[in-house]
Parts: C-alpha cells; sequence; structure tokens
C-alpha cells in the first residue's frame, strides 16, 4: 500500500461519489473507501454496490466505512473500523480471512494493540486539524506517524487536514499513504489533484 487513499463524501464533492470513484480509478488509486453517515441502507446499498462495480478489475480496492452489512452486501474489499466501531476480531469472524480490515488509531497504544489483532493497516488520524470529520479529535501531529512507524509494520495512512502544502512532510514521517479530502473533491479537477498526490510517492 502506498500513494494516495481515497474517501467519498458527498456533503463535499463537486462531482458526486460516482464521478469522484472514476477519477480514482482514472488516477491509480489503490484504496477507495466508501464512507456515507446517513441515508437509508438500501440507498447506501446501491450506491456502494455501483462504486464497487467502478473498482472491480482495477488497481482499486474497495473499502466500505463501518458498514460491514454494506460490505458483505456488495462483496466489497474490505472494511474500515474506528475505535467505536464493532471489535476486530468480531469483524473478521463475519467478513472471513480474505478481507481486508483497516482501523483508526489515535495513539501508540491503539496502533499496537491494532497490529496485534490482526489488522491490515492502520488509519492514523487526525494528523492536523480537519473538518471533514467532525468526530475527528484533537490532532496528533507528525510525531504520531514517526512514533507508530517505529513500532508496527504494517501500512500507516495519514488521514486529517492534509493538502499539497503538508503532505511531504507527513510521508517524510513515515506515512505509506495520504488521505486528502476537501483538497480534491472540492477541485474541479479531481484526476489531476489526485495525481499530484499519487506524484510524492
Amino acid at each position: 500500500m502506498r500513494g494516495y487513499y481515497f474517501i467519498t463524501d458527498s456533503g463535499l464533492s463537486l462531482a458526486g461519489n460516482l464521478s469522484d470513484v472514476r477519477s480514482a480509478v482514472s488516477a491509480g488509486v489503490e484504496i477507495v473507501q466508501y464512507r456515507e453517515k446517513s441515508g437509508e441502507s438500501g440507498a447506501l446499498y446501491e450506491e456502494a454496490l455501483r462504486l464497487a462495480e467502478i473498482c472491480r478489475g482495477t488497481e482499486a480496492k474497495f473499502i466500505v466505512n463501518d458498514r460491514i452489512d454494506i460490505a458483505l452486501a456488495v462483496d466489497a474489499d474490505g472494511v474500515h473500523l474506528g475505535q467505536n466501531d464493532i471489535p476486530y476480531d468480531v469483524a473478521r469472524r463475519i467478513l472471513g480471512a480474505d478481507k481486508i480490515i483497516g482501523i483508526t488509531v489515535h495513539s501508540v497504544e491503539e496502533a499496537v494493540k491494532a497490529e496485534r489483532g490482526g489488522a491490515d493497516y492502520l488509519g492514523v488520524s487526525p494528523i492536523f486539524s480537519t473538518s471533514t470529520k467532525k468526530d475527528a479529535g484533537i490532532p496528533a501531529g507528525l510525531k504520531l506517524i514517526a512514533d507508530v512507524k517505529r513500532v508496527c509494520k504494517i501500512p500507516v495512512v495519514a488521514i486529517g487536514g492534509i493538502d499539497l502544502s503538508n503532505a511531504p512532510e507527513i510521508i517524510a514521517a513515515g506515512a505509506d499513504m495520504v488521505c486528502a479530502i476537501s483538497a480534491v473533491i472540492t477541485k474541479p479537477d479531481v484526476v489531476g489533484e489526485m495525481q499530484k498526490f499519487q506524484a510524492l510517492f
């Protein structure tokens, strides 16, 4: 895992989730995460199904945030879980051994626990202040990335307040992937912005 990590945000997007995911695939993004906190389950399923189809057969792995049921229903490549979501071991039992499970962590202790538990990658969050996730918490800064990389071997995705101006220092601190949402999907040329991040690796 290396490069730009894409997370959908229908509230911020200029072009919409379907267009953004097509852009991510065009830009050669390795991970596409579908994150939708509101809406009826049926509508989420229908959209996730279409997004999964866009990713299928490409380099992009399709990950669903939180919703294990939706992930199973559309045969997603995996899920991403927060600290207050269903525990990793339960999610693994439901999903099986072959699916990807990423876990958001806010400290070295949480990172070590997630890796020992079997997580495939870590989402270290938030690095800087962010407005795209209301419950993101206190910014952790670059030191947490370096500290986590020192003790964990699985890939680290940096999330929160990232743009092209600060991404290089985040990568230098050890991040394997960076996620920047508002810096990309609020721009007219989404593919071009994603490619700028990809070029940093």
